[in-house]
């Protein structure tokens, strides 16, 4: 071997080894990594920066603001319920995620799949008070997994499709990966069932915070106006996508009279409601029933331009004894007062009799590029960035069909995936169902750095012809095996590969390697293709082989070492499910 092929090892070896040992954030060791690689000379100066403009890193940062549009959407509230997460226990509810995303991704890109089911997962295990490490790795595992199942499921199936054409004049058709895909999709649900424990419990710096600065106590007021869902239907209905964390505290008629909240107590057209509880389970009522929150509208509020913030009430506040309408707050200021909150009391009041203290934590909502300038006039301190949804507006079902209708253009309209996600996001934005000044708070750097600087490091592999020495090694190596050894032996060094080329790269390397062992064995090339595509579309050891893996990376909170953890008894079931059933199939 050559001094750049050993250097080329050398480096990979080394960024691996930095990887597991977690002293560094990732981004770090791979940029760190980049540098040395071009210092070195095995990656070119002028190429350095190519990972920028891959695929893969579009693929990804498109996908982010995607699934924070289905998110923020409110549909996954609706599709949460569905899944009754209060009468199942984390291991059904893992199991159900686990089985929806390997059935999707079987007829839809898997990076698709995944996407849209994130936000379930995340508000699933916040309802049942799990962390979403627990779901979203076995999720991009079975999503993986799934897209073994047919030919549009993941890329390595259309490029083994093709290479299968130019060998034989014949190539797989939609559904000839399907049994042994289908008994993998089982095989893998059954054991991410069982073994989902392997994994350790992770969670993201992001969510401790929100966590210590949460607010159980809201009030706020809503009122009941045609077309809401909630007119004749009772109190406990209204209560119910809150899941406990909201109950109504008043009831106020049309003409001023108080009704007692009882859970039958049925709901009029014109009751004026004041509600209790955590801003997003608020949220959930007043979106879900149609409630309206406030009847005060900003002429801005179609730009786009109008945001919810949570402040505390300073000592030297103008609003300390007063109501917001003693003060008339919204013709003066613009400001809505949206909800109120005080330790260790519970109003019934309408919302804007409350008197202000110092220390009260107001919900308001305004114009966003006024509203800094307005907290600091009224002495009103912000809290913590966070994810608010009670006031701002959502636009229901665009985010989901504009999703779908991408995953169908993947699927059936020859077109990229990175393009169809691209401009899938750039919808997102357009249509309002993401504001843009959230766009780059979703995009997660970290991740997207780290993937661009790796793609021309594992590129170095095959400009330096390491994967040639790498194919002549296996070559003289399967002639020695019987047949169900050469077959693993393929399965394994495309799982092994993957982890340095992308799953695309990895088929076009390891195909016509596959194609020559069966030529020189005398066996049919077709079952040694398919355990190609097989082991470059199960990657379950790194973040960095699959843009799935990415994805889950930094809401998961995971570690790049905890992909082995539950990955490699995976893999191992992989190999051992996957050579006799292609044996099965395919003979050879």
């Amino acid at each position: 071997m050559r001094v750049d092929q050993w250097l080329s090892l050398l480096i990979i070896a080394l960024m691996m080894g930095a990887f597991v040992w977690g002293r560094y954030r990732y981004d770090v060791v791979a940029v760190s990594s980049l540098l040395v690689a071009v210092i070195a000379g095995i990656v070119p100066a002028k190429i350095a920066f190519s990972g920028f403009s891959d695929d893969i890193v579009i693929i990804v940062g498109s996908a982010l603001i995607v699934s924070a549009a289905i998110s923020r959407s409110g549909i996954m509230d609706l599709a949460l319920r569905r899944f009754s997460p209060e009468r199942r226990g984390p291991r059904m509810q893992l199991i159900i995620l686990v089985a929806i995303v390997a059935a999707l991704s079987a007829f839809v890109k898997n990076i698709g799949a995944l996407a849209i089911m994130i936000p379930v997962a995340v508000q699933m295990a916040r309802k049942s008070r799990v962390s979403p490490s627990m779901f979203l790795m076995p999720m991009s595992f079975a999503s993986l997994l799934g897209g073994l199942m047919t030919q549009i499921g993941t890329s390595p199936n259309i490029i083994v499709s093709r290479v299968r054409e130019e060998i034989t004049g014949q190539p797989f058709t939609m559904f000839d990966y399907t049994p042994v895909g289908l008994a993998l999709s089982v095989a893998g649900i059954v054991f991410l069932g069982l073994f989902y424990k392997l994994l350790p419990e992770r969670s993201r710096v992001e969510t401790s915070m929100d966590e210590a600065v949460a607010i159980k106590n809201y009030t706020t007021e809503a009122k009941v106006i045609t077309p809401s869902g909630a007119i004749g239907r009772s109190v406990s209905w209204l209560q119910k996508p809150a899941g406990g964390d909201a109950m109504v505290t008043a009831i106020i008629g049309g003409s001023g009279q108080r009704r007692t909240p009882l859970p039958d107590t049925v709901l009029k057209d014109g009751d004026l409601l004041i509600i209790e509880g955590e801003q997003s389970a608020l949220d959930k009522i007043v979106s879900e029933a149609k409630l309206q929150l406030s009847d005060r509208k900003h002429e801005s509020e179609m730009r786009q331009d109008i945001s919810s913030v949570e402040a505390i009430v300073g000592e030297h506040s103008r609003l300390i004894g007063v109501s917001a309408k003693d003060v008339s707050l919204f013709h003066n200021t613009g400001l809505n007062l949206l909800a109120v909150s005080r330790r260790d009391r519970r109003f019934t009041e309408r919302l804007g009799e409350i008197k202000i203290r110092n220390g009260d934590v107001v919900v308001l909502q305004g114009d966003l590029q006024k509203l800094p300038d307005l907290l600091r006039e009224w002495g009103c301190l912000p809290l913590v960035e966070r994810d608010l949804k009670l006031g701002n507006a959502r636009n229901g079902m665009i985010p989901v069909m504009i999703l779908l209708a991408t995953m169908a253009a993947t699927a059936f309209g020859g077109i990229p995936v990175a393009t169809a996600f691209f401009a899938a996001a750039f919808l997102m934005v357009m249509t309002g169902s993401i504001p843009l000044r959230e766009v780059y708070h979703h995009l997660d750097a970290p991740i997207l750095i780290m993937l661009a600087a790796l793609i021309p490091i594992s590129d170095s592999l095959r400009t330096t012809g390491t994967t040639d020495i790498i194919a002549d090694l296996l070559s003289r190596t399967a002639e020695m095996l019987p047949p169900f050894g050469a077959l693993a032996l393929i399965l394994v060094a495309a799982m092994a590969v993957t982890p340095f080329l992308n799953n695309a790269a990895t088929v076009l390397v390891m195909a016509p390697i596959a194609a020559t062992f069966a030529a020189k064995l005398g066996y049919r090339p077709d079952a040694f293709l398919m355990a190609v595509a097989i082991g470059a579309g199960c990657d379950f050891l790194t973040p960095i082989g699959h843009q799935c893996n990415t994805l889950v990376m930094a809401p998961g909170g995971y570690r790049f070492g905890d992909y082995a953890r539950l990955g490699l008894p995976l893999s191992l079931i992989v190999v051992l499910v996957s050579v006799p059933a292609l044996l099965a199939v395919w003979p050879i």
